[in-house]
């Protein structure tokens, strides 16, 4: 993650931290696999069972899937018919879908599914009635919707939806894991409600999981595997939306204390321990076993054949609570041995957060007291400060282990994330070197002009981004950016004192490019369709189309016929749709700017203050501005003037490695 500050496109340092998307689904195999992993432990034969379990009816649910893919059309079709009248329902369904697979012996069986003829051309009366024959009473609000009202690109957006929730359905299914549509669906009903109508919406799912059940009229085992999914659909459905988890802290320098819920309830939930009144002695031997991995980073009773017997043995008759049991681990001779003794007093304040609180440092201010009560007080003073602290007793309070509370559990600050999840990983104890006040202090000095993302190499090559001198180094976590005064070895022919460095008039010169060709539309030796299609190669990156190139005509009319120089050709093809498609509509702002600046100034942009200006028209003045603003500049005046198709200026030996073919 970066630091952005409120002063506009300002990046200071990276924590190093990556990208992080929510986990939209989670198997039964994961889930317990890492619940064992976070608790030290081999897997338990309830567990295994669970797992054989799940294994052994993989089978049956992929069948299950199966056949719920070849009947698409007739479940989407049977519910479109419940909430949509007036027209064919089922004809604005755009994919194609596979055919009806259900038996003769199904169909005589099963008066509902003698039913299932996907035949929309039902009038208002007769969609009452069904609603009411399946036992179900209409939802308050819902009135069937007249397909020619509705209209067709609505009713193709309607049935898409539908045809939606039965493939996330069978992608549950497959996968075990009814969390896919929890997830998904939950918060739904609110978005559907300001673009139709969710009451229509929920009629037309429970139709949905009549029709489905009724084709596995025979089958018990599937019936009740669809029946339990489709539950979760309308349960998710019907639910309010989800809120975002807030993070309580004190603070007044946190960032990030919003967590979409969407993140939390995806994610693999955090297994919590508490002591509490009536657990059985096993049960109390599991908490204290979670007190050991909280501390000590492992189970010190199966690793080293260690414990605190003394203090196991206040704790299980309630002589002590778990915040006190954690507090004597804190101060004991095996925790100093193991993380205060070989480490330096920075990386003892980091650790013992994270033992203690669960989190890492969230500020060079927060390092700063903790350090300094280290340092005065010693290692009896920080566990003290930690658990004595007013968010050890909102989060922990008396009875419960603190746990790991990283992402998927509470909001994290984007400033210290990406180290926050190296403090977690098992290795931690093994790396010296401190991590957080190396980032922090980063925070305080301004890095040199770069780009505000990226770790390529140099932004003059193909690839774009900011620039590192050393490709050995991490340049996530360390970056290290030229500025705009680099100097870099282009690939030129001719005397040197034609570099703008030396002779800054010069810009204009031409020659000495290696295997640039110059078009320019007043010499007599190069034909204006040469130019046009040099325009087209220079403005696109490509030819264009027959079709794309019709939009064109009577541009190419005008410039032919010399009514419009090529300066202002480029100016109106840059500000084409087919331009933005390219170059604006599919990336972010920086990025387009980089892109547009090199094909219409054929150079990259030199850095952050380059990209700033460009990224503040933008901002204000919209995306034409950015076009004017590049074309009306004196360096295009200077080195392209109106009659020359712009050529890539800047080249360095990677450069033309990178398009050689030998």
């Amino acid at each position: 993650m970066t630091l952005i500050k409120e002063n506009f496109m300002v990046t200071n340092a990276s924590s190093g931290s990556p990208a992080v998307n929510p986990q939209l689904y989670r198997t039964l195999s994961i889930s317990t696999i890492l619940q064992a992993e976070k608790q030290d432990r081999f897997l338990q034969l309830g567990e295994l069972n669970q797992l054989t379990t799940f294994l052994n009816s993989g089978s049956k649910r992929l069948d299950i899937a199966s056949v719920i893919a070849q009947n698409a059309n007739l479940i989407v079709a049977k519910a479109a018919d419940r909430i949509f009248v007036g027209g064919s329902s089922i004809s604005y369904l755009e994919r194609p879908q596979a055919a009806v697979t259900i038996s003769e012996e199904e169909q005589n069986q099963s008066k509902q599914t003698k039913e299932l003829t996907g035949n929309v051309q039902v009038n208002l009366l007769d969609n009452l009635k069904s609603l009411f024959s399946s036992g179900e009473s209409a939802p308050t609000g819902f009135k069937p919707i007249n397909v020619v009202r509705y209209g067709p690109n609505r009713m193709k957006k309607s049935l898409r939806d539908l045809d939606w929730f039965l493939r996330y359905l069978t992608y549950a299914i497959v996968a075990g894991d009814p969390n896919i549509l929890s997830v998904n669906i939950q918060g739904l009903r609110e978005l559907i409600e300001n673009a139709c109508s969710s009451a229509a919406t929920l009629v037309a799912l429970k139709e949905m999981k009549r029709t489905a059940l009724s084709i596995f009229v025979e089958d018990a085992e599937s019936r009740e595997i669809v029946n339990n999914y489709f539950n979760v659909i309308l349960s998710g459905f019907t639910s309010p939306g989800l809120t975002d988890q807030l993070r309580k802290r004190a603070s007044l320098d946190v960032q990030g204390l919003r967590l979409p819920r969407v993140y939390s309830q995806a994610g693999v939930p955090v297994q919590k321990f508490a002591m509490k009144p009536g657990l059985s002695a096993v049960e109390k031997v599991d908490v204290i076993k979670a007190c050991y991995r909280q501390v000590f980073e492992r189970d010190i009773s199966k690793a080293y054949s260690l414990s605190i017997s003394n203090l196991e043995s206040q704790l299980k008759i309630g002589q002590i609570s778990t915040k006190e049991f954690i507090r004597a681990l804190g101060k004991s001779e095996l925790y100093r041995k193991e993380f205060y003794e070989p480490f330096v007093n920075s990386r003892v304040v980091e650790l013992g957060c994270r033992h203690f609180l669960g989190r890492g440092l969230s500020s060079l201010e927060e390092f700063q007291k903790y350090f300094s009560i280290l340092s005065t007080k010693g290692l009896s003073g920080l566990v003290d400060s930690f658990i004595n602290s007013n968010e050890y007793s909102d989060y922990f309070g008396e009875e419960t282990v603190p746990y790991l509370r990283g992402f998927g559990v509470e909001a994290q600050e984007c400033r210290n994330w990406g180290v926050q999840i190296k403090l977690f990983n098992y290795s931690a104890p093994f790396k010296k070197t401190p991590q957080f006040i190396t980032l922090f202090s980063d925070y305080k000095d301004t890095l040199p002009d770069q780009h505000p993302y990226g770790k390529g190499n140099d932004p003059l090559e193909i690839q774009f981004g900011a620039i590192f001198p050393s490709n050995t180094k991490n340049s996530y976590s360390r970056p290290a950016p030229f500025g705009k005064d680099s100097r870099r070895i282009l690939v030129r022919k001719g005397p040197g004192i034609y570099n703008q460095l030396s002779n800054p008039a010069a810009r204009a010169t031409t020659t000495g490019l290696s295997g640039i060709k110059i078009f320019d539309s007043s010499s007599k030796d190069i034909s204006k369709s040469s130019v046009l299609k040099a325009v087209y190669l220079r403005v696109f990156g490509r030819l264009i189309y027959e079709k794309e190139k019709a939009s064109f005509a009577a541009l190419e009319d005008k410039f032919l016929s010399g009514n419009i120089s090529v300066k202002e050709l480029i100016r109106q093809l840059s500000k084409s749709d087919i331009f933005r498609s390219l170059y604006w509509n599919p990336l972010y702002i920086c990025k387009a700017i980089e892109y547009i600046h090199n094909r219409l100034l054929g150079r990259p942009t030199y850095g952050r203050r380059e990209i700033n200006k460009y990224f503040n028209i933008a901002y204000k003045e919209g995306y034409y501005k950015v076009i004017d603003s590049i074309i009306d500049s004196r360096e295009y005046s200077e080195v392209f003037n109106d009659k020359i198709v712009p050529y890539e200026r800047y080249n360095t030996p990677a450069g033309v490695s990178l398009r050689s073919l030998g």
